[in-house]
């Protein structure tokens, strides 16, 4: 076989070597604690546009429940942490999703999550940007920092409001695209309006910080009320790279399980998989502080220091060589 070497050259790896080394200190010197949570669950991803890797245990049934996911992200289990009373806490390791392979992604990638107790998203949001600024200076780069709201950013560039906008206003813009509109939702379109026209005119030198997103977004972010309500959630990117989620936690059982079951009926209508929902996160979600969260994927923040559009150039080994 002659596909045996790496793909990224060793500056990309001593890069990211540098990165892993810059996220801990920036950590260490703000109190927040390194935890390592479980890679294997005997739950899964319930979100129906992320799919789980599944396998089976063959040991003794004693030891647990024998169908295992690959974790998607380590959200659960640090929420169980944070509902135990750990505290300001972080995970730096890997995760998996099925099917999600191309240029821009690989099934296995690496994913830096924290949460910070008694923080809003908006106070979350500027640590998020430190850190990215950090990042880019690790690079040599320098990066300037731009805040706003999902609506306004839709009405600067659009000239309608996203959240009430009909829809076939939401699909005018896409127009000049050859997009087969069978089975695409309002929010379906509002990500198209995102990824093919947003996303693309974010400088290279840019950390652009969208916040308040579309409750149908919410995910696991709170609910904030209003007309209409909104999601507290934001979404930072780094240049044109999506890099990071993160969410004013839900902490509310009764709710969480209801859009696990949403989510669950949306795979069924799919005949997609239906991974178990996670009944240790639920039981815990009474004892979560109030907090926030996010998750930043390392691999891409990795593409915009380097420059590159290939996750292939910021891995040791891409899954077609793994």
């Amino acid at each position: 076989m002659k596909d045996w070497k790496p793909t990224a050259n060793l500056k990309a790896l001593r890069l990211r070597a540098e990165l892993y080394a810059l996220v801990r200190h920036f950590f260490a010197e703000r109190g927040v604690l390194e935890v390592e949570t479980p890679v294997m669950s005997a739950s899964g991803n319930t979100d129906p546009n992320i799919e789980s890797f599944a396998l089976e245990f063959e040991g003794p049934k004693a030891a647990g429940a024998g169908a295992r996911w690959l974790r998607t992200s380590p959200e659960f289990p640090l929420k169980r942490l944070l509902a135990a009373g750990v505290g300001d806490c972080y995970e730096l390791g890997r995760v998996f999703r099925n099917g999600e392979a191309g240029k821009r992604h690989n099934p296995e990638f690496t994913m830096l999550e924290w949460y910070r107790v008694g923080w809003d998203h908006h106070r979350l949001m500027d640590e998020t940007a430190e850190l990215l600024k950090s990042a880019m200076a690790l690079a040599g780069r320098r990066a300037t920092v731009r805040e706003t709201s999902f609506r306004q950013l839709y009405l600067d560039k659009f000239g309608f409001d996203p959240l009430v906008a009909p829809e076939e206003e939401l699909r005018s813009p896409l127009g000049v695209y050859d997009i087969d509109p069978k089975g695409l939702t309002r929010d379906d379109w509002l990500d198209l309006l995102m990824t093919h026209l947003i996303q693309p005119s974010i400088p290279a030198s840019r950390i652009l910080l969208v916040y308040d997103y579309p409750a149908s977004q919410c995910a696991l972010a709170r609910l904030r009320p209003g007309d209409p309500p909104v999601a507290e959630r934001f979404e930072a990117f780094l240049g044109p790279l999506e890099v990071a989620n993160g969410y004013h936690e839900l902490n509310d059982a009764t709710e969480q399980r209801a859009r696990f079951e949403a989510d669950l009926a949306r795979r069924r209508a799919r005949h997609a998989s239906e991974p178990a929902m996670d009944e240790r996160l639920l039981a815990s979600l009474p004892k979560l502080p109030a907090c926030a969260g996010v998750a930043l994927g390392i691999d891409r923040l990795m593409m915009a220091l380097m420059g590159t559009d290939k996750i292939a150039d910021v891995v040791a080994f891409p899954f077609e060589r793994a």
